[in-house]
């Protein structure tokens, strides 16, 4: 069996992020850590190599430093990675990025793709199904629970309150969500051999089968009208009361925000 598990590294929101002049983020000028659904994703594919034995090929597209989150992937289990780096795939929104993964992927034989719900630098939680419309396979999103019957992956969607269980025939894509596993950690032996082992790298002239019209910046249809750190809180009202006066102000506010 083998496995395809689509990572992306994204910037740790948690230092702030940085804007290049045309809206783009400045990833070069961040730091940077595995998507946290792609992570989980990673783990659900490393359990079914450890129950049922598959090959997992990891793969990513990004700037050369993304070699650092197929490296944790190697020492976390997986078995091979593939890094997809390009000037002229920068900028590119889903459609782009969706489209160039996918040639990446038509290169590699697969039974079941594994992406994340979501990257935490967009939120749209479009690229995974994309990658499924772009090679004409099956997909199930919002996977909770991924389990392997033969020529079969049967997955628990999250849905509300509950959750649906799917069944499809392999080839099959599947996004994870972050809940989904928890990642193993890196192991010494499996970080020495990531240090060691061979990466992958793929330019734009070697997906023969994409359009130049559907990568990058130049082939998003998606353009980023403005794009701001994330917006700081005022400094607020500030009083100084007794307890009575204190309530009665409170109740008073919220009277006037038609909360109560």
């Amino acid at each position: 069996m083998k496995i395809v598990v689509c990572l992306k590294q994204v910037p740790d929101t948690k230092g702030g992020v940085q804007f290049n002049p045309d809206g783009t983020l400045n990833r070069a000028a961040m730091l940077a850590i595995m998507n946290p659904d792609d992570k989980a994703g990673l783990e659900a594919a490393l359990r079914i190599k450890d129950e049922c034995g598959a090959e997992v090929t990891v793969i990513t597209m990004g700037l050369p430093k993304a070699t650092d989150v197929l490296m944790e992937a190697l020492a976390m289990g997986a078995d091979k990675a593939i890094l997809i780096t390009d000037r002229v795939l920068g900028g590119a929104d889903t459609w782009a990025t969706s489209s160039t993964v996918a040639a990446g992927i038509k290169k590699l034989d697969y039974d079941l793709i594994i992406t994340g719900r979501q990257a935490i630098d967009g939120d749209t939680a479009q690229v995974g199904p994309q990658i499924s419309e772009h090679l004409d396979i099956p997909v199930i999103s919002y996977a909770q629970d991924i389990k392997i019957d033969g020529d079969y992956v049967i997955v628990q969607r999250q849905f509300d309150d509950r959750y649906h269980v799917l069944k499809a025939k392999m080839p099959c894509l599947v996004t994870a969500l972050g809940e989904l596993a928890q990642p193993r950690y890196m192991t010494p032996g499996g970080i020495f051999d990531a240090v060691n082992a061979d990466i992958t790298v793929w330019s734009r002239a070697d997906l023969t089968d994409l359009d130049d019209a559907n990568i990058g910046l130049a082939g998003s249809p998606t353009k980023i009208a403005k794009a701001s750190d994330k917006v700081r809180k005022g400094a607020g009202e500030k009083v100084t009361l007794d307890p009575k006066e204190s309530v009665d102000y409170i109740m008073g506010k919220l009277n006037e925000k038609h909360i109560i």
